[in-house]
């Protein structure tokens, strides 16, 4: 067996391309697809990269590819190659960025902000790629699940650079017609009167998401959903009131916020890899997001 030591002082670099992609994608044909290449090609690369190693990199699961602890090794290589190669890239090619970047945010955040304005980063970066994983709970940047995190909570540990990215406000919403029938409600003890809409309490992804706990008097939500969006559908149809970031309630012009005075505040923080802070895709997207940030602070903090 030759290890992985052994084999990177004889690699075969053409190689690598496939073994990133299938690290990055989790999928055999997702990657082929990303690189332009057949499926079958991708995986006789893939064997003759095990091969040479002496190792199998990844195991089949139900999901696809996932990385063994040898090809987490080789991952650490790997891409520090990827970032050097890029590096001397853009320098002899004047600065254009190249590559892929995955970046993971919450549902709310990707959906009503980053995705909105995304196509600004593609005018301004026609070769950069951007995957945007915008779900009920985050990639994890420690175990390399993703380039960038934007998360509710500053990290405690791991091998990351963390800064806060922006502070972000929460209040009361509901729709014109469902105040047209129940009513406006004059003070916190009167949402008990109300139905109330929010997440469901055993399966929070974040400790940051109980937002109801900070209001004196509300009743436990009746409808839930572990979807920010799905409860923001809830409250544009009348079914209720919810909590909803003010980038997401304040860009529907359905709803209305339901006793101002109720302010809620949240705080977004931006994660990437120690290691990856100099590949210029990442880069890249944090400049264009901070700057982003910045420009809207307002729209964010409502």
């Amino acid at each position: 067996m030759q290890g992985i030591a052994a084999y990177l002082q004889v690699m075969d670099w053409s190689d690598l391309p496939i073994f990133l992609a299938i690290a990055r994608t989790g999928q055999l044909a997702k990657a082929a697809q990303s690189l332009q290449i057949d499926a079958t090609t991708a995986g006789r690369r893939l064997r003759r990269l095990e091969q040479a190693v002496g190792e199998r990199l990844f195991e089949q699961g139900p999901d696809g590819q996932t990385l063994t602890p040898a090809g987490e090794r080789l991952l650490t290589h790997a891409r520090a190659m990827e970032r050097a190669a890029a590096a001397i890239g853009e320098r002899e090619a004047g600065g254009p960025v190249r590559g892929t970047v995955r970046v993971s945010v919450s549902e709310g955040f990707g959906s009503w902000f980053v995705g909105r304005h995304l196509g600004s980063l593609a005018d301004a970066h026609p070769d950069l790629s951007v995957d945007l994983v915008a779900s009920s709970g985050f990639l994890n940047p420690t175990r390399r699940e993703t380039d960038v995190a934007v998360l509710l909570a500053r990290p405690r540990r791991g091998p990351l650079l963390t800064r806060k990215l922006a502070d972000y406000g929460l209040r009361l919403y509901a729709s014109h017609d469902y105040l047209a029938v129940h009513g406006m409600p004059t003070a916190a003890e009167q949402l008990r009167e109300h139905r109330l809409i929010g997440y469901v309490p055993d399966i929070l992804y974040a400790p940051e998401l109980r937002y109801l706990d900070e209001i004196p008097g509300a009743p436990a939500p009746q409808l839930r959903s572990s979807s920010i969006n799905a409860q923001h559908r809830m409250t544009a149809a009348g079914a209720g009131i919810a909590v909803l970031p003010c980038f997401i309630g304040d860009g529907d012009p359905e709803l209305e916020r339901v006793l101002p005075e109720l302010a809620i505040r949240r705080s977004f923080w931006l994660v990437t890899h120690e290691e990856t802070r100099h590949f210029a895709p990442v880069a890249a997207f944090t400049d264009w997001l901070g700057a982003l940030v910045a420009q809207h602070r307002g729209e964010l903090t409502g």
